[in-house]
């Protein structure tokens, strides 16, 4: 206040209530992967995350859908059937059994990914698809670069300045050797645990193939791969999921590539019995299909619309070749299939988002619906569920199950640290971490102000004032507030001398947080008739 040296009235205001606690936002990931583009105008976004809340502000920063070309071959016997990097190929594709119609080994039809399966984009829609909102990305290449481990455990580290992020997110780290992923989702595991703001949602690395695939139990190698560091910020789940993400309508002949174009004009020049040459009296339908087919190669990949009198445009050949070839609509529908074959971490993050908006980051993002999602990779039974969600080794692993008249279900809610009584269950991990953080931002306030009791008891009523209303919301579980939460702070109670004079101010607060109803047992018993 001034000092008071001329005669007048003085006005003094003085604060009546104290700072309030802002709770954090709970359910932001920061994804990390590869992206058609990354420019903000005329500014690289390479390697810096952005900030979006809609797949349209993702188009326009990051673009879209990588262009994919599959190679298809025809005469290939079992031995083929795929190479053990392209996901699922062998499982939904065509190389171990013949195409539609074919009859004979001949007629085997094979289709295989060209180049890296980028599926980012991808995954962003199946996240938007299941209550996504405000999330991070961080590019760490085009789609014109190999997938490098060292680039996507670079993509983490300027995460380390990023406060907001509250899961991290990396589709596409089961696209990399075995080794490579795990060893990036252990750097993932070592972020959060050195942040102690956010969960890793982990992938399982071949989650397409049932745990008796004779390549192995892909459960107990994750669970003997991952280590038992910060395990309970780690979450993950199994088996990846069939979706409905990428439709008919935008493949056709344009993910043919360029090496199988005169494949895909044999397999269908076969199918349609059109001969090579024209014969006297031909029907202009096969004359018209012929040179269609003959003319394949000269297509413009990049426009859908542009077309000449000899050429047509990639919509006219599809709209043709569709109505008019079984084994081409086989071919699209196996090459749809591939690409809708995506690891379940992106999807998760949706529903916790979805979730924490309309129940509350307390609530277990279990026993809820996936959108866009046709069908877990591998039907999970009751009894195969044991070992996933119990084990030896704590590492519970969460399922993906369907249920008859339901859809398909996130079935489990446990982290990493299934033996841990304290961080078992998602809900409270992520619940303290809410906490936490919330109390940490606002006591920073008082960094530097006296330490004494005028302090003490003001930080006291603020924590106080907020645990109060988290327990209100549901958050914290007790008749009374009494009962849900105690918050201590003082001379004697919390500090020592010693603290005083080494400017430290210790607050100890005790929380009794939800934890979800996982096993419901109900009890009958007969009882003696009474009348």
């Amino acid at each position: 206040m001034a000092q008071m040296k001329t005669p007048g009235v003085y006005i003094v205001e003085k604060d009546a209530f104290g700072n309030g606690v802002v709770e954090v936002a709970t359910a932001v990931p920061a994804f990390i992967g590869h992206t058609e583009k990354a420019m903000n105008g005329d500014k690289s976004l390479l390697g810096k995350p952005m900030r979006i809340s809609s797949l349209a502000e993702y188009m326009k920063f990051f673009g879209g859908t990588p262009k994919y070309e599959f190679d298809v071959t025809q005469g290939q016997t079992d031995n083929t059937a795929k190479k053990a990097d392209d996901k699922g190929d062998a499982a939904e594709g065509d190389a171990t059994k013949p195409a539609a119609d074919a009859g004979a080994s001949s007629d085997v039809i094979s289709i295989s990914l060209k180049g890296e399966s980028y599926n980012l984009f991808n995954s962003m829609r199946l996240f938007f698809q299941n209550g996504g909102g405000p999330c991070y990305i961080v590019s760490i290449g085009s789609y014109s670069d190999e997938y490098d481990p060292t680039k996507f455990e670079g993509g983490i580290t300027p995460l380390l300045k990023e406060d907001e992020p509250t899961m991290i997110v990396i589709p596409e780290a089961v696209n990399l050797k075995a080794e490579d992923c795990i060893s990036l989702q252990q750097a993932v595991l070592m972020h959060c645990g050195k942040m102690q703001s956010r969960v890793g949602i982990l992938d399982i690395y071949d989650g397409y193939k049932d745990r008796q695939d004779p390549s192995g139990d892909v459960i107990t190698n994750f669970r003997s791969a991952v280590g038992v560091n910060n395990l309970s910020y780690g979450v993950s789940y199994y088996p990846w999921l069939h979706t409905s993400i990428v439709v008919d309508n935008e493949l056709g002949v344009q993910n043919v590539s360029s090496d199988s174009v005169a494949a895909l004009q044999g397999i269908i020049m076969k199918e349609l019995n059109i001969p090579e040459q024209a014969a006297d009296n031909e029907d202009v339908t096969i004359t018209d299909l012929r040179k269609m087919l003959q003319n394949l190669a000269n297509i413009n990949r990049d426009d859908y619309d542009s077309g000449t009198d000899d050429v047509p445009s990639i919509t006219e050949y599809n709209k043709i070749l569709t109505a008019n070839s079984k084994k081409f609509n086989s071919i699209i529908k196996n090459i749809r299939e591939k690409l809708n074959l995506l690891p379940p971490s992106a999807a998760m993050a949706g529903v916790y988002t979805f979730v924490d908006s309309n129940r509350g980051v307390w609530k277990a993002p279990a026993n809820v619906s996936l959108n866009s999602v046709v069908s877990p990779a591998v039907n999970v039974s009751h009894d195969e569920q044991m070992d996933l969600n119990v084990s030896l080794t704590g590492k519970s692993i969460n399922a993906i199950r369907p249920f008859i008249g339901e859809g398909v279900l996130v079935w489990g809610a446990r982290t990493l640290d299934g033996n841990s009584k304290d961080w078992r269950y998602i809900n409270v991990r992520r619940t303290l971490i809410m906490l936490e953080q919330s109390i940490k931002h606002a006591a920073k306030a008082y960094v530097f102000e006296p330490n004494d009791a005028n302090t003490w008891t003001t930080m006291k009523s603020m924590i106080d004032s907020f645990l109060i209303g988290q327990w209100k919301q549901g958050a914290l579980v007790g008749a009374t507030p009494q009962e849900a939460f105690s918050v201590a702070v003082g001379l004697g109670q919390t500090m020592t001398g010693d603290d005083i004079l080494e400017g430290i101010l210790r607050i100890t607060i005790l929380v009794a947080v939800s934890r979800p109803a996982e096993f419901i047992e109900i009890t009958f018993q007969q009882q003696m008739q009474k009348s």
